[in-house]
């Protein structure tokens, strides 16, 4: 029978897919800074008979076994794409400053920095996706991020713009980062995580 996480996904996907991909993330900074590392991705001859229903993510219509076994396959075959670092630390911050998780988001200030992002650009994920120095696709991310946060599906429109600049792999990507960051963010409130020494807080608006 389909069973849900304890955060209300569907539970094959959660575990086959949704935990190492958060696994990673928290593990990207410590496998770059030991560089030369890699990440393996590890899934079955059955990811071919998976798909990708972006309207029923959590499979909750028509669920088998299998297909969802296969779906979280397919899922970690798409994962091994190639979206810049960069870009997903704009997702993870701008989740972080929704949530207004200050620990997550000092750590992925300086984990932002390392990905090529500046502190101009890092001021702007916490402001209207409208302002600051974005290209289309960049925007698109934070407008995507606050879909999520709003209403935990990414509107008809943001989605439109977002596949003209991004692949399926890709799409996955940034949503599942915007969804792991928002638990995370959840977690680091409650328990009241404290920054850690020179990690920095909210950034200051930029000098004109």
């Amino acid at each position: 029978p389909r069973q849900l996480s304890a955060e209300g996904h569907e539970l094959t996907l959660a575990v086959n897919h949704l935990a190492p991909f958060l696994l990673t993330q928290l593990l990207a900074p410590a496998l770059e800074s030991a560089a030369p590392s890699r990440v393996v991705v590890v899934s079955s001859v059955a990811h071919a008979r998976g798909t990708v229903d972006f309207n029923d993510l959590q499979y909750s219509r028509g669920y088998t076994g299998y297909g969802a076994y296969a779906r979280s396959k397919m899922c970690n075959v798409l994962f091994a794409g190639e979206l810049p670092r960069r870009q997903v630390e704009i997702a993870v911050l701008r989740m972080g400053w929704n949530c207004q998780a200050v620990y997550e988001f000092g750590q992925h200030t300086l984990f932002g920095r390392a990905a090529g992002l500046s502190d101009n650009e890092i001021y702007f994920t916490t402001r209207p996706a409208t302002e600051g120095p974005w290209s289309a696709a960049d925007r698109v991310i934070l407008e995507l991020v606050d879909d999520l946060y709003t209403d935990d599906c990414v509107s008809d429109a943001t989605w439109a713009e977002a596949t003209t600049h991004f692949n399926t792999a890709d799409m996955i990507h940034l949503i599942a980062a915007a969804g792991c960051y928002r638990v995370v963010s959840g977690f680091l409130n409650s328990a009241g995580v404290q920054l850690d020494e020179g990690v920095p807080g909210w950034p200051t608006a930029p000098r004109s």
